[in-house]
């Protein structure tokens, strides 16, 4: 089935009407996001979190080490990963806060080791040795946590996550991009966490093996997937950062163009951030299902109304970022279930 754009404006607005007949969480609290905008991509970070210390800084205080999750969906291409400024950012905030040690912490779906090397990540121990920064593959590392997922033929499956993003020790701080995406619309805190938590055997280790493709296996399932996922992870979330001083837009998420937002976003709440990463790019919030899932059952706070807002106004950040060109496939996740689902990405 291929969806004109009337009939996805036709679904978008009748889905709203299908959830009470499903059921929904009760309301959510309110939830506070920070937005900063500025000509210094490690500045705004800083900036972003400093503006919403009153919350991060209690819940950091009984941790016993931070863990900050960064975004290596490719290993080679600067633009569809984490920036090193952004994690010096984090750093710089974390530095007169908190003692305890630091682990940056990733499972690409490539090699971690080549990232932290090709991105100069190698680095960051040398400008901040009294935090005591550690570089962690957590596919090396091979400790995991077991979720059920389902599979391309809805069948029940397990996946391996990283343990060290679900440990409750750890305070967990998510170093995500504005990015659109070729299965999802949108990549940003919810997406980075939840694809990049599956783990996959380490180079050289033989049987090989991959539980990302447990969760990224079809259109629909991978919506559901992502929401089950934060399910699982959601207890362990500290805080989050988006950054967008420089955003991608098109063939996302990993060969896009640029787009020079020249922004920061902040949350304890991954869900409140990503809806107002939505809103400065321009993207229904109704097209990404898995933020929808995540908000509906309780996760996070979705509803723009009830998020505050700390820095720039959104009216003065918004930037209409052009979508994946695949846009109206991705979008049949809103339609009938076929029998065998297209795989779309």
């Amino acid at each position: 089935m291929r969806f004109t754009r009337r009939t996805m404006l036709q679904l978008t607005a009748f889905s709203p009407a299908l959830r009470p007949l499903f059921g929904q969480a009760a309301p959510l609290p309110r939830s506070t996001v920070s937005v900063v905008e500025g000509g210094d991509r490690r500045k705004n970070i800083a900036a972003a979190l400093e503006a919403i210390d009153d919350q991060v800084g209690p819940a950091l205080r009984a941790k016993k080490y931070v863990v900050i999750k960064p975004n290596f969906v490719s290993t080679t291409n600067q633009l569809a990963a984490t920036h090193v400024g952004a994690i010096h950012g984090i750093l710089d905030y974390l530095e007169p806060r908190f003692k305890g040690p630091v682990m940056v912490a990733e499972a690409s779906a490539g090699d971690t080791m080549q990232a932290f090397e090709e991105f100069r990540y190698r680095q960051i121990a040398n400008e901040h040795h009294s935090q005591r920064v550690e570089l962690v593959d957590l596919n090396r590392e091979a400790r995991y946590v077991t979720v059920p997922l389902i599979d391309y033929d809805l069948h029940a499956k397990p996946a391996r996550l990283g343990a060290r993003l679900m440990d409750p020790d750890a305070f967990v701080i998510c170093a995500a991009i504005l990015k659109t995406h070729n299965t999802v619309v949108a990549t940003l805190s919810v997406k980075n966490m939840t694809l990049g938590a599956p783990l996959h055997s380490a180079p050289g280790v033989t049987p090989q093996w991959n539980d990302k493709r447990v969760t990224h296996n079809g259109l629909r399932q991978t919506h559901y997937n992502i929401f089950l996922t934060a399910q699982a992870m959601k207890p362990f979330w500290g805080a989050t950062v988006i950054d967008g001083y420089e955003g991608m837009e098109g063939n996302g998420p990993s060969s896009g163009t640029p787009v020079a937002s020249r922004l920061a976003i902040a949350s304890r709440d991954y869900i409140a951030a990503d809806r107002v990463g939505l809103e400065v790019m321009g993207i229904n919030p109704k097209w990404p299902g898995y933020l929808n899932f995540c908000g509906d059952f309780g996760i996070g706070q979705f509803d723009l109304g009830q998020i505050d807002i700390r820095g720039a106004r959104l009216e003065a950040v918004r930037r209409k970022y052009r979508l994946h060109p695949d846009i109206e496939r991705e979008l049949e996740w809103m339609g009938p279930m076929e029998e065998l689902p297209r795989v779309v990405g």
